[in-house]
């Protein structure tokens, strides 16, 4: 059985880790499109909409048919960037599901 301090080294590296991912995630650009991209989205690693370009030629089409491709191309993004984090936060806790880290992303 580890020691304690054993442990605690082990919880700090894994907390450097996390930290130094979550500075990635700012960083990262994930980009989708639909509409035969008509619709372009950029998020963060976070999910956080960084960019939306629409063609203007879209826009010509029915209200309703513009607003649900805009918002199946963001929460397609979003998913995304959920997906990239979670994996990247997967492999600095080892697979283990640590209680609150699940909010940092």
């Amino acid at each position: 059985m580890a020691g304690v301090g054993t442990i605690l080294k082990q919880a700090k590296k894994m907390q450097k880790a996390m930290e130094e991912i979550q500075a990635g995630l700012e960083n990262e650009q994930i980009e989708v499109s639909n509409g035969g991209g008509a619709v372009k989205v950029v998020v963060n690693g976070h999910g956080i909409l960084k960019s939306l370009k629409i063609d203007a030629e879209f826009l010509k089409e029915d209200a309703q048919s513009v607003e649900e491709t805009i918002l199946q191309t963001i929460n397609d993004a979003c998913a995304k960037a959920k997906a990239v984090s979670e994996e990247r936060m997967g492999q600095a806790t080892g697979g283990f599901n640590i209680p609150g880290v699940a909010g940092l992303f």
